[in-house]
C-alpha cells in the first residue's frame, strides 16, 4: 500500500480543540510530527468560504483531518436543527472543496454512527447507510454528515481525489463534555458518580431501565485508527471504527463506579427514555485491515476520570 504522511508533511487538523481533533493532535505530536497546522475559531472561521479559501491558498496543507463540526446531545439537536444542518454542511463543504482546489494529497472526513438508520440490524454494517429512516432527534446532523460522505465520494469519482470517510462509534475521553445533563451517557455517568462520591450520596439515579447495550471507544484509540487509515486505506467506501464490544448501561454504571471508587445502589428511572435497545458497529472491515482497539473500557474510564478531575 502507498505510504503517506512523512514527518515533514504539512498536516491540517480542522477542529483541533474538540474531543476527536485534540486526540489526533496529541497522537501526531507523540509520533514526532511537527508540521501541524491548527487554527482556532477566532483565527479561522470555517463558515466563511473566503477565509477558508485564503487559508488553503496560503498554508497549502498536504493532508487534512476534518474533525471540525457542530455537535451536541439530543436536546441541542432537537432545539437547534437549523444550526446543526447549516453549520456542518458549510464547514465540511468549504474544507472538502478547498482540499480539492489546492491538491491536498489525502483528506480524512469524520462522520458519526448516527448516520445509520434508527432501526438497523445489529451489528451495523457500512452497507446499511441510507437503507431506512434516520433517528428523528438528530436527523439534521446526520443528513449533514451523510452529505459530507457523498461529497467525498463524488469528488473522488469526478476529480480523482483521495478523500476517505470514517464512522466512529460512541467516543469518550480527554476534552469530552462532562456536563451532568447535556453530555453523552459515559461522561455524564463519570460526572454523576464523582459528584455522588463528593457528597456521599446513598444512591445514584440512572436514566432508563439500564438494559440497552452500547459500544464505546476511547478517543485516543480513534486517533490511532485515523492515523492507520490515513496510511493504509484508499477507498471511497465508508469504514466503521469501534471497539467491537458492547455493554449494558447497568454494567457501564457499575464499571464507572468501580473506576471512581464509589459503589452505591443504582436507582433506574424508567420514566426516562432508553433509546434504541442495541447499537454496535460491525468493525470487521477495519479489523481485517489489521487495526484493533487497544484501550479496555475500564482503563479508558480511569484515564478519562483522571483528566476530568484535573479540570475541576
Amino acid at each position: 500500500m502507498a505510504k503517506y504522511m512523512d514527518k515533514a508533511s504539512r498536516i491540517y487538523i480542522a477542529g483541533h480543540r474538540g474531543l476527536v481533533g485534540s486526540a489526533i493532535l496529541r497522537y501526531l505530536k507523540n509520533m514526532g510530527y511537527q508540521n501541524l497546522i491548527c487554527k482556532t475559531r477566532v483565527e479561522l472561521n470555517l463558515l466563511d468560504s473566503s477565509a477558508v479559501e485564503r487559508f488553503f491558498a496560503e498554508e497549502k496543507p498536504e493532508y487534512v483531518f476534518l474533525a471540525a463540526a457542530k455537535v451536541g446531545g439530543i436536546h441541542a439537536n432537537s432545539t437547534y436543527p437549523a444550526e446543526f444542518i447549516y453549520e456542518n454542511l458549510t464547514i465540511q463543504s468549504n474544507i472538502i472543496h478547498q482540499s480539492y482546489k489546492n491538491q491536498v494529497k489525502k483528506l480524512l472526513f469524520l462522520g458519526s454512527s448516527c448516520i445509520y438508520p434508527k432501526l438497523c440490524p445489529q451489528p451495523i454494517k457500512e452497507a446499511y447507510l441510507l437503507s431506512d429512516y434516520l433517528e428523528s432527534t438528530n436527523e439534521a446532523y446526520a443528513v449533514a454528515k451523510i452529505a459530507g460522505i457523498k461529497m467525498c465520494q463524488s469528488y473522488n469519482q469526478q476529480y480523482g481525489t483521495n478523500f476517505i470517510s470514517v464512522m466512529p462509534t460512541n467516543l469518550y475521553g480527554i476534552n469530552d463534555n462532562y456536563h451532568p445533563e447535556n453530555s453523552h451517557v459515559l461522561p455524564a455517568l463519570i460526572s454523576r458518580f464523582h459528584t455522588s462520591k463528593m457528597t456521599q450520596a446513598k444512591e445514584i439515579e440512572i436514566w432508563g431501565s439500564g438494559t440497552p447495550k452500547r459500544e464505546f471507544l476511547y478517543v485516543d484509540d480513534l486517533a490511532d485508527a485515523c492515523f492507520f487509515l490515513m496510511m493504509n486505506y484508499n477507498n471511497s467506501e465508508i469504514i466503521n471504527v469501534g471497539s467491537g464490544k458492547e455493554i449494558t448501561i447497568r454494567e457501564l454504571a457499575m464499571t464507572v463506579g468501580d473506576a471512581i471508587g464509589y459503589s452505591v445502589p443504582l436507582k433506574f428511572n424508567s420514566d426516562k427514555p432508553d433509546g434504541t435497545p442495541r447499537k454496535i458497529l460491525d468493525v470487521s472491515r477495519i479489523n481485517k485491515l489489521g487495526w484493533h482497539a487497544k484501550t479496555s473500557l475500564k482503563e479508558g474510564i480511569k484515564l478519562a476520570y483522571d483528566w476530568y478531575k484535573s479540570t475541576l
